[in-house]
């Protein structure tokens, strides 16, 4: 393996293990970088691109990124919000989707925020709940938990929580309701704000690159059809193509193959559109990756 000069390498820092760990190192595959023995190892380096991850606990991840020990981070925003790290967000990336949330016993009388003032409310994340509340003008009296956070109502630690929230079966089965949001997160790639070498640099614009090809083949589609000749403008105007489609003559006269890339989020749309202007055949395949 070689070794990696320090002045261009970069090191990343990922959860060692949870949640986002897996999709992180997903994602990193997904875009050509190549590891051994992550789930083994503290310090990994790419065999393939100048980089090595530094796997480490996602709460201190902020704090290597903002110190310069790590020059990116892969972390929930949650996370860097709780700790208002120095740090600069470069990209969401759709993964590791949760929200912040206060929530109380269903059976209780809170049921909206001015219920709170005066009221004990458990949390891991006191520093975001303590900017809700004052933002509110709203006491709250704040129990700092580590962990379980959704039993305390039921202990008797607290009248209420604030805890994130992904699908909300937690709080259900411990008899509790989400009454509010207070911050709504996802997986974040956050730089250093320590200065950088040029080499450094290029290296993340090269990162960056390959993982905004990566969403935008997520988001898409590559969706081939044929259709009459006459059918191509209406076709052209029916789909959201990044460019001009790409037209091909067939063997039948009078019919031509249309190919192009479409939004996931509209393609069944789209499908019900092209019909009726007379496409058939119509094929969707998944696309790898995307560069403009």
């Amino acid at each position: 393996m070689r070794t990696l000069d320090s002045s261009t390498s970069l090191r990343i820092a990922i959860q060692k293990s949870g949640r986002l760990t897996d999709k992180t190192m997903n994602l990193l595959e997904s875009i050509g970088l190549r590891f051994d023995d992550y789930k083994r190892n503290l310090l990994v380096r790419c065999r393939n691109f100048d980089v090595e991850l530094l796997l480490i606990r996602d709460d201190d991840i902020p704090e290597y990124v903002q110190d310069g020990v790590c020059d990116l981070g892969f972390v929930g925003g949650n996370v860097t919000a709780e700790d208002q790290a120095d740090v600069t967000i470069l990209k969401g990336l759709d993964y590791g989707v949760c929200r912040l949330s206060i929530a109380a016993p269903k059976n209780g009388s809170l049921r909206k925020a001015d219920d709170f003032s005066g009221k004990k409310v458990a949390t891991s994340y006191p520093v975001l709940t303590k900017k809700y509340f004052d933002e509110r003008g709203i006491d709250v009296e704040l129990i700092t938990l580590s962990g379980a956070v959704e039993i305390a109502p039921r202990l008797e630690v607290a009248d209420a929580i604030s805890d994130l929230v992904s699908s909300g079966n937690t709080l259900k089965a411990n008899g509790l309701m989400e009454i509010d949001t207070i911050y709504e997160s996802e997986t974040e790639l956050i730089r250093t704000n320590k200065p950088l070498s040029q080499g450094k640099q290029s290296l993340i614009e090269k990162l960056i690159q390959r993982i905004e090809g990566q969403q935008k083949a997520e988001r898409s589609r590559y969706i081939m059809m044929n259709a009459p000749e006459e059918a191509v403008e209406e076709i052209r105007n029916i789909i959201p193509s990044l460019k001009s489609p790409t037209i091909v003559p067939l063997a039948e006269e009078g019919m031509v193959a249309v190919h192009t890339v479409v939004p996931i989020s509209t393609f069944w749309q789209v499908m019900e559109k092209l019909k009726q202007a007379g496409a058939s055949g119509i094929v969707m395949l998944p696309v790898e990756s995307m560069i403009e």
